[in-house]
């Protein structure tokens, strides 16, 4: 018992534990990938932002030139020297613009040039036929290295940062590059070097390096955003003070769970052993009845643990634990002894009434109950064929063992029921070689009856192949006038269920008995024809 307590309490700690841990580790999981698409979400949004900046920046430079292509002035004239610096002030992203004439600068927007400066070659050439130069010195308006943008006879000086002039924030870090991988321009100084692994490695965004990146390539030019896996972690712990509270509520639940679960299983035997020796165990008695007459042929014994206190304890809670423990045998004793002295004297009066006991599956293996009925019924008048044994497919399990306790059940007078058919391993031939007089259909057979459902049919066979054999047969569980029709209609013999009672007291019981008997008549003998096979 101890070593059981142990093992449950330790299963029940790991999975109180594990059900703890999961929700919270999935809360945590889930708030990092929301971080991560939220951060791929801004840099998205800050590549799509720079890109449109430098494509309107090119397009401005190559506008400017075409501009002054098209005025056909004679070149570096005070008229043509005047529209180039009036084109010059208004569109902003140009600094400066550079006529060359025979591979030298002869005049920008702000004069003639000094002799002798040559038309470099420009760096690289993009899909629009723009040439572009990376370090360029104005040699006539001076001043910041500048980026220079050659057409034809024409070149415009744009400042860099014009490039990527757009919000973004201190700690994402940009590069503007051109279809070769030439860098255009930074900002908040990214790694160069993993800028140009992730712009060739053709994924449009993920984690690298230890930082989250997006790439945008459009039009021969790209945009690479990255942002350190700091920043996903502070924004990780952000998304966290959401999900956690969520995690926590439901591991609290499944703790709640576990601990309800493990407070049912340790249930001890020891309170179960005081329990029999304080007799807290009482009988109810679920009335069955015949469904052609409406005559009340009998009763299910019930067992019932009533605590001190008063409060009732559902068999659902300690039967399985007396199963177990072996204390089963002691509860079914105080079983057949509250039969005889709640319904001794109706059993005397009325020898066509039975009571249906259930048999544990170490009984039907030992056969000991036979010889405590034999026992305890010896002392009374009342007669063996007026107890009936109930056997559930699981106390089967011994098959050889429970075959001799049954024959030996039968050859003293007890009529044999198999309880809750339908629920086990078993099928009605392997019943064939059983000596039994009686199947009760599980009440999830009869919920099925006027449903279209899956296993509607089952009921239909279970009927035909029992009524086949020469069982009497009991259906469980009738809830509803409807399914007590449909059993009758199928020559169903016997019901139990709420239509008629639920389990009841034994004063209830007698009471009932006694008005059902003056409106429908007295239990009638049942000439058993079950299958026997020795």
């Amino acid at each position: 018992m101890q070593l059981r307590r142990l093992r449950i309490i330790v299963t029940g700690m790991a999975a109180a534990v594990v059900g703890a841990a999961i929700p919270i580790a999935v809360m945590g999981w889930l708030s990092w990938q929301m971080a991560q698409e939220r951060q791929v979400t801004v840099l998205d949004a800050i590549t799509r932002r720079v890109l449109n900046r430098a494509e309107l920046t090119f397009a401005e430079a190559y506008y400017a030139m075409d501009l002054v292509q098209k005025e056909r002035l004679t070149p570096c004239s005070l008229e043509h020297i005047a529209r180039m610096r009036v084109v010059t002030v208004n569109i902003l992203s140009v600094e400066e613009i550079g006529y060359f004439e025979n591979g030298f600068l002869k005049c920008t927007s702000w004069g003639l040039a000094p002799a002798g400066i040559l038309k470099g070659k420009p760096d690289y050439v993009g899909r629009d036929g723009l040439g572009i130069s990376f370090q360029v010195n104005p040699a006539v308006s001076l001043g910041e290295t500048m980026i220079a943008l050659q057409m034809g006879s024409y070149n415009v000086l744009v400042s860099p940062m014009r490039f990527v002039d757009a919000f973004i924030d201190n700690g994402i870090a940009i590069a503007l590059m051109s279809e070769s991988g030439d860098v255009i321009k930074t900002r908040n100084d990214p790694d160069l070097g993993l800028a140009a692994a992730l712009f060739r490695n053709g994924i449009d965004h993920g984690l690298h390096s230890g930082r989250l990146y997006t790439v945008l390539k459009r039009n021969g030019r790209a945009v690479v955003a990255m942002v350190s896996e700091a920043a996903v972690r502070d924004e990780w712990l952000r998304q966290m003070r959401i999900f956690i509270p969520f995690g926590a509520f439901m591991a609290l639940c499944i703790v709640g769970i576990v601990f309800w679960m493990s407070k049912k299983r340790l249930l001890p035997k020891a309170e179960l052993e005081l329990a029999v020796r304080n007799r807290e165990f009482i009988v109810y008695y679920q009335p069955i009845i015949e469904l052609k007459t409406g005559i009340c042929f009998g009763a299910e014994a019930l067992v019932r643990w009533k605590r001190p206190d008063g409060t009732m304890i559902r068999p659902d809670l300690f039967i399985p634990i007396a199963e177990e423990t072996g204390t089963i045998l002691a509860i079914t004793d105080q079983v057949i002894d509250c039969v005889i002295a709640d319904l001794g004297t109706l059993l005397l009066k009325d020898r066509a009434l039975h009571i249906a006991i259930n048999v544990c599956a170490d009984d039907m293996g030992t056969g000991r109950i036979l010889r405590v009925l034999d026992e305890k019924l010896s002392s009374t008048a009342i007669r063996r064929e007026q107890i009936w044994l109930e056997v559930t497919e699981r106390g089967l399990v011994d098959i050889d063992a429970a075959r001799a306790t049954l024959l030996d059940a039968r050859d003293l007078g007890h009529a044999v029921a198999i309880d809750d058919f339908g629920t086990g391993y078993s099928s009605l031939q392997y019943l064939q070689g059983l000596p039994m007089d009686a199947l009760k259909i599980d009440k999830s057979f009869v919920d099925t009856i006027g449903r279209d459902t899956a296993t509607s049919s089952v009921i239909l066979h279970i009927i035909s192949m029992s009524q086949e054999l020469g069982l009497i047969t009991t259906a469980e569980g009738v809830e509803t006038e409807e399914q007590a029709a449909f059993l009758r209609l199928k020559n169903v013999d016997f019901a139990q269920g709420w239509l008629f009672s639920k389990a009841i007291s034994a004063q209830d019981f007698i009471e009932f008995y006694e008005d059902r008997k003056a409106r429908y008549g007295p239990a009638r003998g049942i000439v058993r024809s079950g299958s026997v096979s020795r």
